[in-house]
């Protein structure tokens, strides 16, 4: 064990990658100090609203969650389901919404559609007085722009997984949205994120995973988890020129109170 504490802020306990071990995987989280995380439910229809629900109830002291509706599935956001995530966001379990925002690399649903889906979701957020998780991928005018026309700044957020520039990240900040960087910062051909990384204000940096997605160097091409946070942790510390202990505190206070989960 260790005195480290680290918040892993964007993971996917439930993908099915992760799932069928979950109890080693948050043994080996807790080996090298993860003591929280926040899944994050991409639901696509309202059957998969309990599952991040569930995985908050088994495990109270160490998950958190967010549920959102992913740009990738933004066709999914009919009536019925948005009746069923507004809802659901409203159980105090759920401390964000998202991921929500606009993926223009793989157009899984139509950009139009995207918006929508986008905007109505930030608007929930604000009734509901919750902030964001934005997913934002080869769009980053658009996302920026949704964000101010549908005054996102009242609840603001996380950038998740940020892979744009020092530039984006501080409209971002402007705006009221953190940054959270994940294994892309351990890339070596991933210079603007890892020049964000290192410019990014202390107060305004998170660090996550995604996993199962984007495992960090020394493990890059394997299946991701949330104990590799550490990597990317290290690897900022190291941007900046400043000890682990710098970054890791920084990190733990920012998510919990992104979180509103005192540390």
């Amino acid at each position: 064990m260790t005195s480290r504490r680290l918040f892993d802020t964007h993971c996917h306990l439930d993908d099915r990658r992760l799932a069928p071990e979950l109890d080693a995987v948050l043994a080996r989280a807790a080996e090298v100090g993860v003591e929280r995380m926040a899944t994050i439910g991409c639901v696509r229809d309202a059957a998969g609203l309990a599952v991040p629900l569930a995985l908050v109830a088994a495990h109270p002291d160490r998950v958190t969650c967010a549920v959102g509706v992913h740009p990738h599935d933004a066709s999914s956001l009919d009536d019925v389901l948005f009746e069923a995530l507004a809802a659901t966001v409203a159980d105090p379990r759920v401390r964000l919404i998202g991921e929500m925002g606009l993926d223009y690399h793989y157009d899984h649903s139509p950009r139009e559609t995207q918006k929508e889906a986008f905007r109505r979701q930030i608007a929930l957020a604000r009734s509901v007085k919750k902030p964001i998780v934005v997913h934002t991928r080869e769009a980053r005018d658009d996302t920026l722009a949704i964000l101010r026309e549908e005054n996102a700044k009242d609840v603001g957020g996380i950038l998740h997984c940020f892979s744009e520039d020092p530039s984006f990240a501080r409209d971002a900040l402007d705006l009221g949205f953190v940054a959270s960087f994940s294994g892309i910062t351990t890339f070596k051909s991933a210079p603007d994120v890892r020049e964000a990384a290192r410019l990014q204000p202390l107060d305004a940096l998170l660090v996550e995973t995604d996993a199962p997605y984007l495992a960090p160097i020394p493990h890059r091409g394997k299946r991701n988890e949330p104990s590799f946070v550490l990597h990317t942790a290290t690897e900022i510390a190291k941007l900046r020129g400043v000890d682990l202990d710098v970054v890791l505190e920084a990190a733990w206070e920012n998510s919990c109170r992104v979180f509103s989960w005192p540390g």
